[in-house]
């Protein structure tokens, strides 16, 4: 993606890539390189420290360090809208070190697209010609990563599906016989007129059903989430209340709400991927033979 013309203007974009961009990129984890418990950069074994936290680089010698792996796709884009204010030596968050991280079902596109090109322009191995091959390394694992991360989140199912993860949770393939019979029905209708269609109008009728169906589910699903995460709120505040009878109750009972919330971002995210089947098939049948 950034080759050619597109990376060579980046190259004289001005965009250092042994800058530090953002508030909190990618980390260290030197516990998995030196096999110690205090993070150090594995070209000058400088210590860990405050400044590691916030960047790609070594704040020492710039050297890139290797991928966090207990980083999630959330916080490596961090979409949330956080303001940055440009400086030589990378950028700063103007919110301080207050600004909270989370994770959300409903995603700003275009800050997430603007976001990846940021990190691509710091990481991507375009920029990493000339310096040694295991910093050559790191960044193709860095880009890979930032690729994942960008295509995951930008379109609400995989997004879902990835939310559902973090939460524990799966969708298996052949889930059937969990789905009621009238929505299989509705499947099946569907997939018969695609077969069955002949016309351009009569295509285009079968993606405006399967679009409004899809808008009415992710809308669905990002009011499950949201609701999952006002009840992890207050959850947290019951824990840290008192420990009697009453205050275990509305744990209990937070905590058996959460997981129906889940359950029915689950159920929804479900009947996406059979209407995101459904758009796959439609997109095939436009291909002309």
């Amino acid at each position: 993606m950034w080759g050619g013309r597109t990376g060579a203007l980046l190259r004289v974009s001005g965009l250092w890539p042994a800058g530090v961009l953002g508030r909190r990129p990618l980390s260290c984890n030197a516990a998995s390189l030196a096999g110690r418990n205090s993070p150090q950069c594995w070209n000058c074994g400088g210590p860990g420290g405050p400044m590691r936290e916030h960047g790609f680089f070594c704040p020492q010698c710039r050297a890139l360090q290797p991928p966090d792996p207990t980083r999630d796709y959330f916080s490596l884009m961090d979409w949330y809208g956080r303001p940055f204010r440009e400086t030589r030596g990378g950028e700063r968050d103007v919110r301080g070190s207050g600004a909270r991280r989370n994770r959300a079902f409903r995603v700003d596109t275009a800050k997430l697209q603007t976001r990846y090109q940021e990190l691509q322009r710091l990481v991507h191995p375009d920029f990493f010609s000339q310096r040694s091959q295991t910093e050559k390394d790191f960044s193709e694992k860095h880009s890979t990563l930032v690729n994942d991360a960008y295509k995951t989140l930008l379109a609400p199912l995989s997004r879902g599906l990835y939310l559902l993860k973090l939460h524990g949770l799966e969708i298996p393939e052949g889930t059937d016989d969990e789905m009621d019979r009238q929505f299989l029905m509705e499947i099946m209708e569907i997939n018969e007129k695609l077969a069955e269609a002949q016309s351009e109008a009569a295509m285009k009728e079968i993606e405006s059903i399967v679009r409004a169906k899809q808008k009415e589910l992710t809308d669905n699903v990002s009011r499950a989430f949201e609701q999952d995460t006002g009840r992890q709120g207050s959850y947290l505040l019951v824990l840290a209340a008192t420990n009697s009878k009453k205050e275990t109750g509305r744990r209990d009972i937070l905590l058996s709400s959460e997981q129906y919330d889940l359950e029915k971002a689950k159920e929804m995210l479900t009947k996406m991927r059979y209407f995101s089947n459904i758009e796959e098939k439609i997109k095939l049948k436009k291909i002309p033979l």
